[in-house]
């Protein structure tokens, strides 16, 4: 505590004062009074007090939390599904630089469950240790409005823009980058790139142009064949 008021206005801080702080309703844990939904009238009341939202929320309801963070205009740090990119609730988020990636984003997370947990996953995936148990979840990332380091680093690019190399998609003028470091060096033109870029992804190096579509607004293709999505990206520091 960093300051106690003078509840029973006696003119100094006493005892009963601190008693008074701790036993208000704000300071004091109660028990909910509906199921914990996180849309529910009491868990909106609660989230609109909070100042940093840090939580895993259930990923099938991952676009309404994450609606629900930005439409109270709250900063968060929640984990999702590496797939959550995708969901056209979500892109736009990201291009419009209002959601990012944070850190330590994809391999095997361990997360604590009850002994009673069923799952249908393999034996590999679950580990008991100081008789807690745990079962791992591959693909899972952290999704931040708050400001990090990373996000101001340029990703430096070594290759070179060939035709033979980065061929130009059946629908759409971007080229192909197979991968984020292959990302060639002075090319002004869009460029097609995989989800793994986002977590390299600077915003005043490179401009978010659009996701997945061609021209045509269908799925971009290399002679026929579909990609997975790409995220199609323009180098802000070159004339176009």
């Amino acid at each position: 505590m960093t300051h106690i008021p003078d509840s029973n206005k006696t003119g100094t801080q006493d005892l009963a004062d601190v008693e008074a702080l701790l036993t208000s309703d704000k300071n004091v844990i109660t028990l909910l009074q509906g199921n914990g939904d996180f849309r529910s009238p009491e868990c909106i009341k609660a989230l609109q007090e909070a100042d940093i939202v840090v939580s895993n929320p259930p990923f099938s309801l991952f676009r309404d939390y994450i609606h629900t963070l930005i439409s109270h205009e709250k900063k968060f740090l929640v984990l999702g599904n590496q797939n959550a990119i995708t969901y056209k609730e979500i892109y736009p988020l990201i291009k419009a630089n209002k959601l990012w990636l944070g850190y330590n984003n994809g391999g095997t997370k361990w997360f604590q469950v009850p002994d009673d947990y069923t799952h249908t996953t393999t034996k590999s995936r679950i580990k008991v240790e100081n008789g807690k148990r745990y079962l791992s979840m591959g693909s899972v990332y952290w999704f931040t409005n708050l400001d990090t380091t990373k996000r101001h680093e340029e990703l430096t690019l070594v290759k070179r823009y060939t035709p033979e190399e980065y061929p130009t998609y059946d629908n759409d003028e971007a080229i192909e980058v197979a991968r984020y470091n292959e990302i060639p060096d002075g090319y002004a033109g869009t460029m097609g790139v995989p989800l793994t870029y986002l977590q390299y992804y600077n915003p005043e190096q490179f401009e978010i142009v659009k996701f997945r579509k061609g021209n045509d607004g269908k799925d971009l293709t290399i002679n026929g064949h579909s990609k997975y999505f790409r995220i199609v990206i323009r180098n802000k520091n070159l004339e176009r």
